[in-house]
């Protein structure tokens, strides 16, 4: 349940390139704040809600707590969120032992794209594609969060 990832910015296009998966996803927050998070997310055609606690110092873990509910049931959810809906295509690439998760936003937040891995302890190495940005870990500004409620596009 404790969610450890390192998150990148993203320098060019060419993970699309070598991408096996690629979804829509759209989300919204019922709660914000950053000690609980609760998101709503439809990834394709699949529903969830995801409960997040606070990061710990370095902003690489987390506890983080998912279901996968009925499609219709997030739908409905997603009316009643905060105001700030995140849309955002998310792409798979391989790379090494791991999955990079890249999310190309849209919206208020479209320039943005960001990558994630998710990793079994805070320490693991990682082969790191060429496309690979800056480190923005621990950032806050680039939780979904924050940006549900700052847009890159007001940066």
């Amino acid at each position: 349940m404790i969610e450890i990832e390192r998150k990148y910015l993203v320098t060019s296009l060419v993970f699309k390139q070598v991408a096996f998966a690629q979804n829509d996803i759209a989300q919204g927050y019922l709660n914000s704040h950053p000690e609980r998070t609760v998101r709503i997310r439809i990834k394709g055609e699949k529903g969830y809600i995801t409960i997040k606690g606070i990061s710990n110092k370095s902003g690489s873990s987390r506890l983080e707590w998912e279901k996968e509910i009925p499609v219709d049931e997030a739908k409905s959810l997603l009316k009643l969120c905060e105001k700030g809906a995140i849309e955002k295509t998310r792409y798979e690439v391989k790379s090494g032992n791991h999955i990079i998760e890249i999310d190309e936003f849209h919206g208020d937040n479209a320039g943005l794209i960001m990558a994630e891995i998710e990793l079994e302890n805070e320490n693991e190495s990682i082969e790191k594609p060429e496309w690979l940005g800056t480190e923005v870990t621990g950032d806050q500004r680039y939780y979904n969060s924050y940006l549900s409620l700052n847009p890159f596009k007001k940066w």
